[in-house]
């Protein structure tokens, strides 16, 4: 009696590990929490917008000491680092709305109910 149970215990093992084979090969990898992933995605948006309002800053105070033209060449710094720092924080919001796009799974149709009672 002991031959079936051997063997049935060694076909249980086998499907278990066939089972938990399949399930790796279909599960996708999970390198970061999605709430993770979010958070630092939006610090690289927030450092894109204050970095590029210092570069900015910096930039004009060279040009007013180099040319001496004082407050113009801080201000006019200051705004195109502003403009700069905005298309490079809407550049990344758009390719990361396209990642998210690719990401998600399309949702379930639902069929039409002409009925109205």
């Amino acid at each position: 009696m002991s031959k079936p149970d051997e063997t049935r215990e060694e076909a249980l093992k086998r499907l278990d590990e066939r089972a938990s084979a399949l399930s790796q090969r279909t599960q996708r990898p999970v390198s970061q929490h999605a709430g993770e992933q979010a958070v630092s995605q939006a610090y690289r948006i927030i450092a894109e917008l204050i970095g590029g309002v210092l570069v900015g800053l910096a930039a004009g105070f060279i040009v007013d000491r180099v040319f001496g033209t004082t407050p113009w060449g801080l201000v006019g710094g200051v705004l195109l680092g502003f403009a700069l720092s905005v298309h490079m924080a809407r550049q990344t919001a758009n390719r990361l709305m396209a990642l998210a796009k690719q990401d998600s799974e399309p949702l379930p149709s639902v069929p039409f109910d002409d009925d109205e009672e």
